[in-house]
């Protein structure tokens, strides 16, 4: 079992920035991909971001290239999404997800999801 908590998340104005975190705890975090979802009022849950177990390797979606950035630390069990030039289209509840154990980043990506944190609301108005 793996125990994610997010935080991080508030109201901010557009072009601000917002760093979201997931504290991991349970089984071994370093077995796992991570990634970040999110979804708004009235829409499905969409893949936001991921990054290999080992942090080597990240994949984001087109409409957050270049601006998100996904990290993790595994000494600390930690994963971090750094959000830069938000729009109001990035507002949303944003959820860490964990992939399937010892699975490959394509897991997260795809939607491959063992384990689900709570949300974080992200707000983005002027």
């Amino acid at each position: 079992q793996v125990h994610l908590v997010e935080s991080g998340g508030g109201s901010v104005q557009p072009g601000d920035s917002l760093r979201l975190s997931c504290a991991a705890s349970g089984r071994s975090f370093s077995d796992y991909a991570m990634g970040w979802f999110r979804q708004a009022p009235g829409k499905e849950r969409e893949f936001v971001a991921a990054v290999s177990w080992s942090g080597g390797s990240t994949y984001y979606a087109d409409s957050v290239k270049g601006r998100f950035t996904i990290s993790r630390d595994n000494a600390k069990n930690m994963m971090y999404l750094e959000m830069s030039s938000l729009k109001p289209e990035d507002a949303a509840v944003y959820y860490c997800a964990a992939g399937t154990q010892d699975g490959a980043i394509i897991t997260v990506i795809r939607g491959n999801i063992d384990y689900w944190g709570q949300g974080t609301q992200v707000t983005v108005s002027a």
